[in-house]
This record gives structure tokens, sequence and C-alpha cells, in this order.
């Protein structure tokens, strides 16, 4: 089948609009993913002595395929659709995280699971791609407000900073904090505003060192060079056995001492069984994918879309950045998933929501069909 930029049918018109060379970085993304979920799950499921099986890795296969569906409808939208479906996205997570601390599952102590028997489910992943669409409409909006918009945006993570403290979650609470740091510098605002911020992030890391001691024995072993932990020490023991072409699919053994191996560490995996040269192709994916996004956002006509994409963008990439670093003991040890690489429907549901609304704030649209209402007319509007 062809396709003709005359086509004016709605397929057509997607592809011929769409950043296709980003799509194919996510599918090549997700096509790795299911590859080292095949590589992990007998590590998962099973042991050294103990056999194990391929159920993860079968339900990776229909996770993906939800979040390929996800992926490729959150690109259809148009800009007003996309800050709707974020509004609801947010106040859906924001529900579901405050939720999960009453009702949720704990796993080591953290509540952040609402069990649905066949997955669970962590709604704060779906914080980030929410916060990102609607942060950026509220900075980019042309309607006076009463109250400074980066003070709106305060007003509005603010409870979902408090609520991620609460499971508790200081990775995805310093990667909202991120992320809300990121749409305000590229918004341009003062040197005031960014440096409370940088004194919120240093309060909110001081808070949780001392609040939390699994928090204050990782860093405390990050920075003791002579003590290395103990899943940190067994990664970097399967990228040395896997060296720079791996020791070949299925046959790595120290995955199976690994906890977590299919989801937080599976970089690790990937590094044992398929070596170097597979870690520095996720590594140089990721770094195309951000740069295509970023580089497509600056070359946006709309001011929403210039700061959503980027900040879609930015998320993503320091998400994947944390989880390698860590993997390679660059970074202290976090519980962090890969982005469409680590096991779980929520992680990959989430980023595949999060890269569609990126897709779609980065397609290439009519000067016409991209001169959108200001966002709080719109919501009147509708009101």
């Amino acid at each position: 089948m062809t396709l003709s930029r005359a086509d004016r049918g709605s397929f057509a018109a997607w592809w011929w609009t769409v950043d296709r060379m980003a799509l194919l970085a996510m599918l090549a993304l997700i096509a790795i993913g299911l590859m080292l979920a095949f590589a992990a799950s007998p590590a998962a499921t099973g042991g050294p002595i103990t056999a194990g099986d391929f159920r993860y890795a079968a339900k990776q296969v229909a996770f993906a395929v939800i979040a390929a569906f996800i992926l490729g409808s959150a690109s259809l939208l148009s800009l007003q659709q996309l800050k709707s479906v974020a509004a609801v996205v947010f106040a859906l997570a924001m529900i579901g995280a405050f939720l999960v601390l009453f009702t949720g599952s704990e796993v080591l102590g953290a509540k952040r699971w609402i069990d649905l028997g066949w997955m669970t489910l962590q709604p704060s992943e779906f914080l980030k791609p929410g916060f990102a669409v609607l942060g950026a409409a509220i900075l980019a909006d042309r309607a006076p407000l009463k109250l400074p918009k980066p003070m709106i945006t305060l007003l509005l993570i603010a409870p979902a900073l408090f609520i991620l403290m609460l499971q508790p979650d200081v990775g995805q609470t310093a990667l909202l904090l991120a992320l809300w740091a990121a749409l305000l510098f590229f918004t341009g605002v003062s040197l005031i505003w960014m440096g409370a911020l940088a004194g919120a992030g240093v309060a909110l890391g001081g808070l949780a060192y001392l609040l939390f001691p699994h928090v204050r024995h990782r860093m405390e072993q990050y920075f003791n060079p002579a003590e290395i932990g103990y899943q940190a020490g067994l990664a970097l023991k399967a990228f040395a056995h896997g060296g720079l072409l791996g020791v070949g699919p299925g046959a790595g053994t120290i995955k199976y001492r690994i906890p977590d191996a299919h989801s937080d560490f599976i970089f690790a995996v990937a590094g044992e069984e398929f070596g170097l040269v597979l870690c520095g192709i996720v590594a140089l994916l990721f770094c195309l994918l951000t740069v295509r996004i970023m580089l497509r956002s600056a070359n946006a006509r709309d001011p929403f879309a210039q700061l959503a994409g980027a900040g879609l963008a930015m998320v993503t990439a320091l998400q994947a950045f944390i989880n390698m670093g860590v993997a390679v003991s660059l970074l202290p040890a976090k519980g962090m998933t890969l982005p469409f690489i680590s096991y779980g429907g929520s992680s990959l549901f989430a980023v595949a929501l999060t890269m569609g609304f990126a897709l779609a704030v980065t397609r290439q649209r009519p000067r016409l069909e991209a001169r959108e209402q200001p966002f709080f007319v719109a919501v009147g509007a509708r009101a």
C-alpha cells in the first residue's frame, strides 16, 4: 500500500504530519523491550536451579498491544483535545494516587499500586504526562490571570507532590518536580522562581533523607567508595560478563540473582546477554527520540506546543537516564523503570501516553488548524 500526499483520508493525513522518525524510534524501543522481556522472564519466574517460564513475557506482549493503541490514539488528538484529555488524565491520576494510600497493595513498605488481578496499576505514573501538558497549557495561555501562572502550576502540582511523599515514592516526586522546573525554565521565568524551586528540591531531598531509612541507606552507600550495593554490584557483574557482544540470548546467568531483573534492572539483562552493542543502541534511540521531539517542538508555531513537547521529551529522557545510570552505578539505587523496555503495564501505558501526547503536539498542522483557543477560555466555554 502506498500513500500519496494528495490523499485526504484520516490515516494519510496523520501519516504525513506525524514525526515518523520519532515514531520509528518508539516502535524500536518497544520491540527491544519485548525481546528483553523474553530474556528476563525466566529469571523473574524461576532461579539458577528452578526452571522459569515466559508468563511475564506473554503479558508484556499484551501490554505492548494496548500501549501501541494508546500511542496511536493519543497522537491523533488536536491541540485543544490534548489539553482536555491531559486535564482528565491528571485528575484521575491524582484521585488514584490518593486512593492508593488507603486501598493499595503494600510492597516493601510503600503503597503505590492498585491490584487489578491481571496487573497492578500505578496511578502516579500518569501524573507526568498529565501535568506536562496541563502545566504547559497554563504557562503558555494568552489570557490574563489574577494569579501568576507559575503560582497556578504550583497550586496544581503541590498536592501531587504531597501524596507521592506519603506513599512514599521519592523517585516519582523528583521526576515531577524536575518536570515542573523544566517547564518554568523553558517558559523563561525569573531567576527568583528558579532559585525558589531549587531550594524546594533541596529541602524535599533532605526531608526524604531524614524520614525514609531506605533513602538514607542508599545515599550513604553510594557515597561510600568502599561499599557497593547488592543490586548495583550484580548489575556491574552482568555488564562485565556480557562484554561487547553479550553471552547470547537466554545464556545469561547473573540475571537469575538480580532482584527485579525484568523491571528496574532490565538494562543489566541487556548488557549481559546482548552486550554493550545493544545497550548503546538503546541509549542512542533515547537520544534520537529526545532530540527529534525537542527540535520539532522548537519549530512549532504554537507556544503551547513548544512548551508541552519539550516537557514531555525531557521527563521521558530523564527517567531513562536515571534507570540506566543506576544500572551502571552512576547514580544511587532507585526503583525506576526504563521507558518502553521494563516489564509492567503501568510503565508501558504511561510512557505510550506521554509519547503519544508528544507526537500530537509536534505534528505539522496547517496554520489555521494550529490556531487554538486560549486554554481557560475554552474551558469556560465548555462549562
